[in-house]
């Protein structure tokens, strides 16, 4: 088992812009920030040490990760298929 790596907000944001999500500081302020019924959009908390938003690396991965399952899963076409789909490169009518 790994040990938790926690980062802050400009090292999420960082981390997703590697994976082609290119975020504002304020969107990423938004994500983290509690909203009307004190819940966060990612699961943000506060550092007791320094007072600052952190959250785990492995966890802010995963997120996005399941939520393309989701979508693959809850999508009309199946992504598996689409290897049978293609022939040389060509569409296959």
């Amino acid at each position: 088992m790994t040990s938790p790596f926690y980062i802050g907000l400009a090292e999420a944001r960082t981390l997703l812009a590697t994976m082609g999500i290119e975020l504002s500081h304020r969107q990423m302020k938004r994500a983290a920030d509690l909203d009307a019924h004190g819940k966060r959009k990612l699961p943000f908390f506060v550092d007791p040490i320094d007072k600052r938003l952190k959250i785990e690396k492995g966890t802010l991965l995963e997120i996005y990760c399941r939520c393309q399952v989701q979508a693959e899963n809850n999508s009309h076409v199946n992504p598996a298929s689409l290897k049978e789909s293609f022939d040389q490169g060509r569409l296959i009518r």
